[in-house]
């Protein structure tokens, strides 16, 4: 019943953290100390039994002298039977024998006439002449000799319990010297317990309840990191969970605005030429059928672009890796781009080797990346401009750069060109050019190859795109 109500106590208002802390650890030590003071003090009671037995032993072998000294002048055991006071004179210790140990202080002559109590004297025969009555059977005995003879048995009695005065007393203060260490010991226990859990316990805390927040929906939520070692480590890892999370629900929400705007555009312009044909402000005809196929183009290409980084995303942009030449993979695009260049008047220059570089990729998703360069370079470098397309090959990587000669970006929007959505503003973004997403996607494809994509001003003061690819460990 009472641990029902405890139960349910706890249901309703349950420990915190630090407290079950606390409590664990002082149950531990509790229990641990209680243990081993048991175990003192079991030893302690068998060990001193030990010291009694064999101080019993000493007197036993101290009593027989006097009793052969008796035997001797009367020449029998008669003047015990005559005198049973005799017998408690002769047992009495002799201050010139040594019995006890050297390292434990004699007891009181009354605490040894009780302990002498328990000797009991056996005629040559062993039948009983004196003493205790209660003999055991393999009491220690010494016999007592007299003129080469035995003429007796001095019997003991085993010590079963700690009965005299002086022996009790030393019991007992061992005793409460063991209970005041045990109390000693428990209180320190418990001062240095309520120390360790308030030591894990309040980061753990603070962890949590900013965890709390963090589950919350707020993403600013901070801890300070104060301790040291895993718990340090923890704090500051928490710290960098809520800031990346922070910087992903911005970037979430800077997305569906970009997508949300990109998509606005060719809609509108979608939505207004059907209105015009609808109520014939504008005639059905070649020029109204191309103008709507062109957004509706711009529309599928944002979306299939975002599909892309969609499946780039979650891992799901299928790649077939194998070994391609970069040099002729770039000359199939080439092939390719040279009249759309011609016609926009861009002169192309190329810096090929004429031998293979092997990387190890997908052909298809390397040539992907080079076309949304060359569409860039169509969409934002002005007529009479050039580029040029170089690559080389060191030991343990191929460089390939595309340079242009205008008109380029800010320095300072370098790194941002790979970001989704991201257009300068200025002479690079001109009507005809994209939603954004062709370097991410260029950026993305670069990862899955374990290669690296950058940008930077070219020397003839237009963009410099530069691709890393690693070599392979073996070639054709």
């Amino acid at each position: 019943m009472i641990s029902a109500a405890l139960r349910s106590v706890l249901a309703k208002h349950p420990l915190g953290l630090t407290t079950k802390l606390f409590v664990a650890m002082v149950v531990v030590n509790i229990v641990l100390i209680g243990a081993m003071s048991l175990g003192a003090r079991i030893s302690f009671e068998h060990g001193f039994l030990g010291y009694l037995e064999q101080q019993d032993i000493k007197r036993l072998d101290a009593s027989v002298a006097p009793l052969e000294a008796a035997y001797r002048e009367h020449g029998s055991w008669a003047f015990l039977r005559a005198n049973r006071h005799v017998w408690h004179q002769l047992m009495l210790p002799n201050p010139r024998t040594s019995l006890v140990d050297s390292n434990f202080p004699p007891p009181p002559i009354a605490d040894l006439v009780g302990a002498n109590l328990r000797f009991s004297l056996l005629d040559a025969n062993g039948a009983y002449l004196s003493g205790n009555r209660e003999i055991a059977a393999g009491a220690p005995r010494r016999p007592v000799v007299v003129d080469g003879k035995t003429v007796g048995w001095l019997v003991i009695v085993p010590v079963q319990e700690v009965t005299e005065a002086g022996d009790l007393r030393l019991q007992r203060t061992q005793r409460d010297a063991s209970w005041a260490l045990a109390v000693a010991a428990m209180l320190t226990a418990v001062m240095i317990s309520l120390w360790i859990a308030r030591a894990l316990g309040l980061p753990l805390q603070r962890i949590a309840r900013a965890t709390h927040v963090l589950a919350g929906g707020d993403f600013q939520a901070r801890i300070p990191v104060v301790s040291a070692g895993e718990l340090g480590q923890l704090e500051a890892d928490f710290n960098n969970l809520a800031q990346t999370l922070e910087r992903n629900e911005r970037v979430r929400a800077a997305l569906f605005a970009d997508i949300s705007h990109e998509l606005r555009t060719p809609l509108a312009v979608i939505r207004g030429e059907v209105e015009a044909l609808e109520v014939g402000v504008r005639e059905m005809s070649t020029e109204a059928m191309r103008s709507l196929s062109t957004e509706v183009a711009r529309l599928n290409r944002l979306v299939d672009d975002l599909y892309q980084l969609s499946l780039s995303d979650v891992g799901a942009l299928r790649y077939h890796f194998g070994l391609v030449d970069v040099a002729e993979a770039m000359e199939e695009v080439l092939s390719t781009i040279r009249r759309p260049l011609a016609e926009a008047r861009i002169a192309l220059t190329t810096d090929l080797p004429g031998e293979p570089c092997w990387v190890h990729g997908d052909e298809r998703r390397l040539q992907q990346v080079f076309f949304n360069i060359f569409q860039n370079v169509l969409r934002y470098v002005p007529e009479g401009a050039a580029v040029q397309v170089r690559i080389r090959q060191d030991a343990a990587r191929i460089h390939i750069d595309i340079l242009d000669s205008g008109p380029g970006v800010p320095d300072t929007a370098h790194a941002a060109l790979f970001d989704r959505f991201y257009r300068v503003e200025g002479s690079r973004s001109r009507s005809t050019g994209g939603a954004g997403l062709g370097l991410p996607i260029c950026k993305s494809i670069m990862e899955a190859h374990r290669g690296a994509i950058s940008a930077a001003r070219a020397p003839q003061g237009g963009l410099w795109i530069a691709i890393q690819l690693p070599c392979p460990e073996e070639t054709p």
